[in-house]
């Protein structure tokens, strides 16, 4: 029986229930008038607090998901558009992945780091690599890591991740620092969970994989990952266990992405429902090629088109969540749907472990890289990318930092207050970024940026203490926020 308020993962993710959404979305993908109600609920409406969404239940979403009507899809993508700007603005936040370790005792048939490969060298990083890993990051620019370990209890203990927290957090180089240290390891206890958020974690973030039981199943056929009620119940744990905000997300191509896509919404209304808060994020990452695995081998893949589209409807039924892509998708990809949604990229990355210390922009290791990283660039490049397109990369950490964390964030953004503090906080580590690791070609396009936006910001005190805070980080000083 479908109920979202229950803590069982076979009630809050019902199959039944999303048999029955796609059944009802397949039956209304060419009823026009329900789609322009649908389109029109979503629409952002301006209130005496500011402007506000009502957001999608995974049933109305999937009708515009099934909806292959070419107007129809172009005023999905022009809505979703509207939302992005309305709540992120123009903003793109900036992070990298950081490797610990790929040793793993689970056998995920899609995952290099699956037990039983033999191709793959194993490694885990000393502390003193991890010092000279984030230093290298540090010079790059990076302000805010998401770090990666294989679930393994021998070699990668809870213990070990928050040394490395904190190992990561000390580091001081110049004038770089991670000012947020995300967190993607396997679902473990609400005891574990609260030690997480003692160290200091920003977000909590764990992949689903799939919703669809049976294929979970015979995905993971070995390791504690096969669990599916433990894995897909393990958001509820961080919550009980502190952690305010939490990022869930899907690995398209394993299984029928219709499918995936109500799962997903339904798991951030099973949050929202039992905790009061949906996820803080949600990624959008497909299978790709890597050691010992071939993404052709899996036959629901699905093409930049379905992809884009995925990544509007998500925008539109979830307008308050940030959405994350990473360098698995290709400059191309990730160009067509940033206007979609998306709030969040990585940038010069790398999915080994320890692949950045000693490495040049050029150069990378592939022998323990997690997937093939399609958009190879530097991070600087990825930053005048985003510049030239209007972007305003973004390297600010300041609401994890104020407390603006969790339902105190979410009040903010629903009404789109949350842009008086990210607009200026983005224009300022902007300008950090300027001063501190910028090329001349970046630097040249970026202080126009910074000039042509502060006008936008409507609050003149706001506004004033921000153009004070630029002229004394351009003199030096660094670590301004609002």
């Amino acid at each position: 029986m479908y109920n979202p308020k229950s803590l069982i993962a076979e009630e809050f993710i019902s199959d039944e229930e999303i048999r029955d959404t796609l059944d009802y979305a397949e039956r209304n993908k060419n009823n026009i008038e329900l789609i322009e109600q649908i389109l029109e609920k979503a629409s952002p409406k301006k209130t005496g607090r500011g402007v506000e969404c009502s957001g999608l239940s995974h049933r109305e979403a999937s009708v515009l998901l099934a909806c292959e009507i070419p107007e129809m899809v172009e005023k999905m993508y022009s809505l979703a558009s509207e939302i992005k700007q309305a709540f992120y603005g123009n903003r793109i936040v900036m992070f990298a992945p950081l490797y610990l370790s790929n040793y793993c005792v689970n056998q995920c048939v899609y995952c290099p780091y699956h037990y039983q490969n033999r191709e793959i060298p194993r490694k885990k990083l000393t502390q003193e690599e991890i010092i000279a890993e984030v230093t290298a990051l540090q010079d790059m620019g990076h302000k805010r890591l998401a770090i990666e370990a294989g679930e393994d209890p021998v070699n990668n203990p809870i213990e070990y991740i928050l040394e490395c927290i904190n190992t990561i957090y000390s580091i001081k180089h110049k004038n770089g620092a991670i000012r947020r240290v995300n967190v993607n390891i396997a679902g473990t206890t609400v005891e574990n969970y609260r030690k997480l958020k003692k160290a200091g974690i920003g977000t909590y973030i764990l992949f689903q994989e799939t919703y669809h039981k049976e294929s979970y199943e015979r995905l993971h056929p070995a390791g504690p990952k096969h669990n599916y009620a433990y894995h897909t119940e393990a958001m509820d744990r961080a919550m009980q266990g502190g952690i305010d905000d939490v990022g869930l997300g899907v690995l398209f191509g394993l299984d029928m992405y219709k499918y995936e896509f109500a799962g997903l919404l339904m798991h951030a209304e099973h949050l929202e429902a039992v905790h009061g808060v949906g996820p803080h994020t949600i990624s959008v990452p497909r299978v790709k090629r890597a050691s010992d695995i071939d993404p052709n081998v899996f036959d629901n893949s699905i093409d930049d088109d379905i992809f884009a589209k995925i990544i509007a409807c998500i925008r539109i039924a979830v307008p308050y969540t940030g959405m994350i892509i990473s360098t698995r998708e290709n400059e191309n990809c990730r160009n067509k749907v940033l206007g979609l949604g998306i709030s969040q990229i990585s940038g010069g990355s790398r999915t080994s472990v320890g692949g950045y210390a000693g490495y040049s922009n050029e150069e990378r290791p592939h022998d323990t890289e997690q997937f093939d990283v399609s958009d190879q660039r530097s991070l600087d490049e990825v930053v005048k990318w985003l510049i030239d397109m209007d972007y305003i990369p973004s390297f600010c950490t300041a609401c994890y930092r104020e407390g603006r964390t969790g339902d105190r964030f979410m009040s903010l953004c629903k009404v789109g207050q949350i842009q008086n503090c990210c607009h200026p906080n983005a224009l300022m580590t902007l300008q950090e970024y300027l001063e501190d690791y910028a090329s001349q070609e970046t630097k040249a396009v970026g202080e126009p940026l910074i000039s042509r936006e502060i006008n936008k910001v409507t609050n003149p005190k706001v506004k004033a203490k921000t153009f004070e805070n630029l002229i004394a980080i351009r003199n030096g000083n660094r670590d301004f926020r609002f």
